[in-house]
């Protein structure tokens, strides 16, 4: 198998777990990783058994997985693995949550796998070769500018010290956007915007593991990946911006108004805080 197809076989036996618990479990079941962060019985066990078919598959790759999973890399390749994404979403019965495996190799991302049980949809991208949603070929849309753009954002939950900022940037969007969601699931948002559901999206402060694979579905579907800046530390950083070249190229003159990507990392530091 190659990488892509492990990549489905590893979020198929996550997603096995995930719909086994799925409406069975409710806040209440879950633990509080940090403020406004959970994780589940079912984050754990999903990411066990996507663990353990890769480490068959793959004994010489790295692995970087949410919940703790971990593995050093002989062979310069790394799965980055989120075994749920969106688990507030899935512990409120709200039905926006996937499985999201990615792998990176070297500084570049070569396969991108987004899995959404409920709907038995794959998004999937390897590097050169185009973005597909259960094998057929998707692309970003044709807008071409933010006015009448139906976008996709999240809200910086995780390091609430840049809520002001993104209050204003949020404000300069919604004035002339057509629409703005916030759906809870940084990587379905990204495999919509592959698949020109949405115009573009947008976050600050995410996780590799939330954005890795999607990345690889924007850029093989056409479109632009950066970070707030127009430049590439979107991965370790986490602010992240993803659309079709107009719609990108505008969003960043929007959010230098308020913020570069140097200012952000600088207030994070000031704090004291990690990157992602």
């Amino acid at each position: 198998m190659n990488d892509t197809e492990i990549g489905m076989e590893a979020a198929r036996r996550g997603a096995a777990i995930l719909l086994r618990y799925w409406e069975q479990l409710d806040r209440e079941d879950a633990d509080l990783k940090s403020r406004n962060d959970w994780v589940s019985t079912a984050d754990r066990e999903s990411e066990a058994a996507i663990v353990s078919f890769l480490r068959e598959q793959r004994p010489d790759d790295g692995i970087l997985a949410e919940e703790g999973g971990a593995a050093e890399s002989k062979s310069g390749r790394i799965w980055i693995i989120d075994p749920l994404d969106g688990t507030s979403n899935y512990l409120q019965h709200y039905p926006a949550w996937c499985v999201s495996i990615g792998v990176r190799t070297g500084t570049e991302m070569t396969t991108g796998v987004i899995y959404e049980p409920l709907r038995d949809l794959f998004f999937t991208a390897e590097k050169g070769a185009g973005a597909f949603r259960n094998g057929e070929r998707i692309h970003v849309s044709d807008q071409a500018k933010v006015e009448g753009a139906f976008l996709a954002t999240g809200f910086p939950f995780r390091a609430q010290q840049f809520v002001s900022t993104y209050v204003k940037i949020f404000e300069d969007v919604i004035r002339i956007a057509k629409g703005v969601r916030r759906a809870g699931s940084a990587a379905l948002d990204l495999a919509y915007t592959a698949a020109g559901i949405f115009d573009g999206f947008f976050e600050i402060h995410l996780a590799p593991w939330d954005v890795a694979a999607g990345s690889l579905l924007v850029t093989e579907a056409g479109g632009v990946m950066s970070d707030f800046s127009g430049g590439q530390r979107w991965l370790p950083r986490g602010n992240v911006v993803g659309a079709p070249p107009g719609v990108h190229e505008e969003l960043l003159r929007m959010f230098a108004r308020h913020v570069t990507e140097d200012d952000l990392e600088r207030r994070e530091r000031y704090r004291g805080l990690d990157t992602p």
